[in-house]
């Protein structure tokens, strides 16, 4: 498996990230990841519409919350136009809870800790954590990858303006 080192940080700390690094341009890898009843999910059964994927580190820390809370938020205004997931290595029991918790309806919060096809097949499983780096794409309805965005210091919050004025122009939505 092919490794990457410094892609992101984590607090400055260079961290080395696992799997094939995908751009924009080229065909979105299926992927399988389970949803909070342990359900398999597969992106190929989202083919057709426009998905914004949003990865977390862990739903249980400060800037993640705020990233999944202010994507949900988004979700409910897009209409059903686009298809947002979060994505991230928390159990499917924890992500219940926070969901719960946190009023989480507008889209699907999805687990990569049974299968890591996702973090594996996007290059974003950082090796020193078993975790996802923080990061935003966005697949279009022809399944190809038109938006990336990998959050260099995973401390930090991805650019929401930039994913959501991209997600709308793919998707039409004015």
């Amino acid at each position: 498996m092919q490794e990457r080192k410094g892609v992101v940080t984590f607090q400055g700390e260079p961290l080395t990230l696992l799997g094939d690094e995908v751009t924009v341009g080229q065909a979105a890898p299926d992927f399988t990841v389970v949803d909070k009843d342990f359900k398999p999910v597969k992106l190929s059964e989202f083919a057709g519409r426009v998905v914004l994927i949003s990865a977390v580190p862990s739903l249980d820390t400060p800037v993640c919350s705020i990233q999944t809370k202010r994507f949900n938020e988004e979700a409910a205004k897009l209409a059903e136009k686009i298809t947002v997931l979060t994505i991230s290595e928390d159990l499917p029991f924890a992500q219940g809870r926070f969901c719960s918790s946190e009023k989480i309806e507008g889209h699907q919060v999805l687990s990569d800790h049974v299968y890591r096809q996702f973090g594996q097949n996007y290059g974003l499983l950082i090796k020193d954590m078993m975790l996802l780096a923080r990061t935003v794409l966005i697949v279009g309805k022809d399944g190809v990858i038109s938006y990336r965005e990998i959050v260099s210091e995973i401390t930090e919050e991805p650019n929401y303006d930039a994913a959501l004025t991209a997600a709308k122009e793919i998707s039409k939505i004015k």
